[in-house]
C-alpha cells in the first residue's frame, strides 16, 4: 500500500455524531485511485496499531474514483473510544495525517457479470462504503437496492445526498420511525441466491445476515461484507495456554488478549493484516487443543474439523492449543 502525508481541507458535521473529513495531497495534486469498499489506514498518535476508515464517494462521476482530487471519510464518534475517533473529530483544516491505502478488502464483484439486482445493507456508520458501492453501481447502469438501517434519521449521515442521488433505490429503516422499519429478517426473505448481498455495519448486524443467509443456503460467494471492530473480551473468557511447536515456546493467553497479542509480546513475528478474522492471513494450523472460532473467515466444515485457527481473534475451549507455529 502506498504511504501518504495527506492535509485535511475540510472537516464538516454530518449528524451530532459523525463527521466527514476532506483530504487532499500536499502538493493539490491527483490521488491514487480507488474502487467502492476501499479504505485507508490512518496513524492516530499514542495508538500502535492504524485505524481503518471507508472512503465515502457519493458523486458516479467516473474521475471520482479514478482520479481523485481528494478523499473524503465518515467517522462516527466512538462511546467508549480507544481515542481513534475522538483524534478525528479533533482534526482541523491544515492538520496533516499519516496515511496507509487505499486497500480494498470489500470490493464489488464484476458488477456487469450478473444482471439481478445488488442487494446493500448499511447499518450506522457502516453507510460509508456502502455509499460508494451505490454511486459505482449507478455510474455501470446496474440495478441495485440500498436499505439503510439506523437509531434515528438525525443520526444518519449523508442521508439527504443519498436520498437525491439514488430516490428510490433507497430504503431507510429508522427504528424512531416505526413506518419506515423493515425487519432484517422479512428483508432477507426477499432476495433470492442469484443476488450478490453486501453488508456493513454492527458486529450484529452483520452476523444476524450471515447465520440467516446459511439458514437459506444462500452461496458463500454471493454474500459480502465488512467489519471494522476488532477482537474484544467476551463474557467468560478464560486464560488459556499456547504452545508454538516449531519453537518451544510456550506462553499465557489472559482473557483480555488474543494469541496473536501474546505473540507479538513475545518477540514473535506472525503474519497478521485485518485483525477481524475475515482475511485469513493470521492462520495457524492446530496441533492439539480445540479451537474456539470466532472468525468469519472459515466454512463451517472447517470450524467443524478444527485443524486451523486465526491467531488474531479466536481462543481455546481446550487449556491447551499447540500450533504449528
Amino acid at each position: 500500500m502506498a504511504k501518504l502525508t495527506l492535509t485535511v481541507s475540510d472537516t464538516r458535521v454530518e449528524t451530532p455524531m459523525i463527521r466527514s473529513i476532506t483530504l487532499t495531497a500536499a502538493d493539490g495534486g491527483t490521488l491514487p485511485p480507488f474502487a467502492a469498499g476501499a479504505h485507508l489506514k490512518i496513524r492516530i498518535p499514542g495508538q500502535s496499531e492504524p485505524r481503518c476508515y471507508s472512503l465515502v464517494c457519493l458523486d458516479g462521476d467516473e474521475a471520482a474514483f479514478n482520479t481523485p482530487s481528494a478523499y473524503r471519510l465518515g467517522v462516527r464518534l466512538e462511546d467508549p473510544s480507544t481515542g481513534g475517533s475522538q483524534f478525528m473529530h479533533g482534526l482541523q483544516a491544515g492538520d496533516t495525517l499519516e496515511v496507509e491505502g487505499p486497500k480494498n478488502d470489500f470490493p464489488l464483484h464484476d458488477i456487469h457479470a450478473n444482471e439481478q439486482t445488488v442487494v446493500l445493507i448499511a447499518g450506522g456508520i457502516g453507510i460509508t462504503p456502502i455509499a460508494s458501492m451505490a454511486a459505482a453501481l449507478k455510474r455501470a447502469g446496474r440495478p441495485f437496492i440500498l436499505h439503510y438501517y439506523g437509531r434515528s434519521r438525525e443520526q444518519m449521515g449523508f442521508l439527504q445526498t443519498l436520498a437525491e442521488c439514488h430516490g428510490d433505490a433507497l430504503h431507510v429503516h429508522a427504528d424512531d420511525d416505526a413506518g419506515t422499519q423493515l425487519p432484517l429478517p422479512d428483508l432477507l426473505d426477499q432476495i433470492n441466491q442469484k443476488q450478490h448481498v453486501y453488508v456493513c455495519g454492527p458486529k450484529g448486524l452483520i452476523d444476524a445476515v450471515i447465520e440467516q443467509s446459511r439458514n437459506k443456503s444462500w452461496p458463500n460467494a454471493h454474500l459480502h461484507f465488512e467489519l471494522f471492530a476488532n477482537a474484544a473480551p467476551q463474557f467468560g473468557d478464560r486464560a488459556f495456554e499456547v504452545e508454538l511447536r516449531q519453537s518451544g515456546k510456550v506462553l499465557q493467553v489472559p482473557a483480555d488478549k488474543t494469541i496473536l497479542d501474546v505473540l507479538e509480546e513475545a518477540g514473535c513475528d506472525p503474519l497478521y493484516d485485518c485483525r477481524r478474522g475475515e482475511c485469513g492471513v493470521c492462520q495457524a494450523t492446530v496441533l492439539e487443543g480445540t479451537p474456539d472460532h470466532r472468525d468469519y473467515y472459515l466454512s463451517d466444515a472447517e470450524r467443524d474439523a478444527g485443524d486451523v485457527i486465526q491467531i488474531c481473534i479466536s481462543r481455546s475451549h481446550s487449556d491447551r492449543l499447540v500450533l504449528d507455529l
